[in-house]
């Protein structure tokens, strides 16, 4: 992350909750896993929409993983990764910002860096969401050690929404 630019960033409006008994009355929490991918942004608009309808708030979570191996590649400049990381958290910042704007909806933006399912899970449990929306991977890979979106249904503890 950028020196000086805050990991959490609260936009739209401030709303008390209300009294509600959890798990009957719908979201209140609902948590959005972002990486800058297209399912990932889908994902945001979908999360974005339901938290609209259902009056509730809406966590987004920036997660920037660099991978093992790029640190192996030669020529490799560990301040351009670093750069590319917050550019793309500055924007999807900005959207934040504007869709809470827009949809009037409490918005709170996470950054973090690290693993993406830890870090989605370790943010679903500080904010205790009552729903985790995710993308649906792209890489093939992923159907043989598991993704993201599986790990976190198998962790089973908050119904989680997949995006294709």
């Amino acid at each position: 992350m950028s020196v000086g630019a805050p990991d959490r960033e609260e936009y739209g409006p401030r709303v008390s909750p209300l009294p509600f008994e959890r798990g009957t009355d719908g979201p209140r929490v609902v948590l959005v896993g972002v990486d800058g991918t297209r399912t990932s942004e889908r994902a945001g608009s979908y999360a974005a929409g339901l938290a609209r309808r259902q009056g509730a708030a809406l966590v987004v979570v920036f997660v920037s993983s660099a991978s093992g191996l790029t640190a192996l590649l030669p020529g490799m400049d560990a301040g351009a990764v670093q750069r590319t990381h917050d550019e793309l958290a500055e924007e999807v910042r900005r959207e934040c910002r504007r869709g809470a704007e827009e949809l009037g909806v409490p918005v709170t933006f996470l950054c973090r860096r690290g693993d993406a399912y830890a870090e989605l899970r370790a943010a679903a449990d500080e904010m205790q969401a009552d729903m985790v929306v995710v993308g649906a991977s792209e890489q093939a890979g992923h159907r043989l050690v598991g993704s993201v979106a599986t790990r976190l249904v198998r962790t089973g503890r908050w119904p989680v929404v997949v995006v294709p």
